[in-house]
């Protein structure tokens, strides 16, 4: 079955403030995607939106045949999610929290065991095991985090943010992990800050700003839209939040803490 992500005039209102606003957009299947923008422009929601976690406020959300809001538990079956800080069961142990959602999963005994054994490899995790998940580090929450998610071999993966506090090899093997899944047909969802990564393994890029796509495409036709073909990314996306002042003000400051 042939897969895809479409947002129709999407608009999410948390009380007075409007989160997003008429977003629409399609992504399909073997692509990883980017979606870039300001703290509160609406990423996360959007994904979550997606993910059948929220129900928007107008628009219809479409995840592979399944409406976000009719059937979230089958979007939620096909889908992986790494949010931006690891929500876990800190009282279990990853060797309990993987069996547990190995058996959600349905996952059966012998696949469950031979994905997870190279991932823990893979990941550096093998002696946290039967440690609490509680007590680990960030970083290798964050690596139990991104285990959980890609387990089940989803054909949807949401992630948000989901690069921070990974060590540079962890990094580099995650997102070697995202280009090997949309090479296999998958959808990657990726937010990040970090403009440089968007760069490198993003396939397409959506701009969010106070809620609405300010741009949408490939980085050759963001660097049409802000009329500027040598920019990189970073010059793009500060010219197309209105952000262009950023040095300048980074100026000001100085000057003022000097004097």
């Amino acid at each position: 079955m042939t897969c895809s992500i479409k947002l129709d005039n999407i608009s999410m209102r948390y009380g007075e403030k409007l989160a997003l606003d008429d977003v629409s957009l399609e992504i399909p299947e073997g692509t990883i995607y980017g979606v870039l923008g300001p703290n509160g422009s609406g990423k996360t929601t959007m994904m979550k939106i997606i993910l059948g976690l929220l129900k928007q406020t107008r628009g219809k959300a479409n995840v592979c045949g399944y409406d976000s809001i009719k059937d979230p538990l089958e979007i939620k079956a096909i889908s992986g999610y790494v949010p931006e800080t690891p929500i876990l069961y800190e009282s279990m142990t990853p060797s309990e929290l993987f069996s547990f959602i190995a058996s959600i999963r349905r996952i059966d005994e012998n696949t469950f065991r031979r994905r997870i054994d190279a991932l823990i490899d893979a990941f550096g995790v093998s002696e946290y095991m039967n440690d609490f998940i509680g007590s680990l580090s960030f970083g290798n929450r964050q690596k139990i985090a991104i285990i959980s998610a890609i387990m089940h071999d989803p054909k949807i993966l949401i992630v948000d943010e989901g690069i921070n506090g990974l060590d540079p090899r962890s990094a580099k093997l995650f997102k070697s992990i995202l280009t090997d899944m949309r090479d296999h047909g998958k959808i990657i969802v990726f937010s990040t800050h970090i403009l440089e990564i968007a760069e490198s393994l993003c396939d397409h890029v959506a701009i969010l700003y106070n809620g609405r796509i300010v741009a949408n495409g490939t980085i050759e036709d963001l660097r049409s839209a802000a009329n500027e073909p040598s920019q990189n990314l970073e010059e793009i996306f500060l010219k197309l939040t209105n952000a262009e002042d950023v040095p300048e003000v980074a100026r000001y400051l100085r000057d003022e803490i000097e004097h």
